[in-house]
């Protein structure tokens, strides 16, 4: 199959959801690419500029992202899309050069509540 590239210009924030790991086989196995390099794969969330609509893409690497954690705003460089057809089963895979951490700051958390006022026992405030 074809490698179909992604304008990742076109896409809103991207955003780690699933830090990055080993990709494994269904047997356990550590997979690698064709230079015998080790496959990781990461979870990004994805949203077209303009649009509410957003994607989960498991993204697979050929080497680990460094310090990209859940939250984290990220860069993704040459990702493709790869369609896929195996036993009458069909889907897309993606692909990427790299992944790294983007100089914009994470989203913010939301405020912790704050501690309640105690007043005096016996109903004086």
């Amino acid at each position: 199959m074809q490698n179909i590239p992604v304008d990742v210009g076109r896409l809103g924030s991207i955003l780690c959801v699933v830090p990055a790991e080993t990709r494994k086989t269904p047997e356990g196995q550590v997979r690698t690419d064709r230079e015998g390099r080790v496959l990781y794969v990461i979870g990004l969330s994805v949203r077209q500029v303009g649009s509410r609509k957003f994607d989960a893409i498991d993204v697979q690497l050929s080497e680990q992202p460094p310090g990209i954690m859940e939250g984290t705003r990220v860069i993704v460089t040459d990702l493709v899309a790869r369609p896929w057809e195996i036993d009458g089963r069909s889907g897309i895979s993606y692909r990427a050069a790299s992944v790294v951490p983007s100089p914009v700051p994470a989203l913010p958390t939301a405020p912790a509540a704050p501690a309640a006022v105690r007043g005096k026992s016996g109903g004086e405030a």
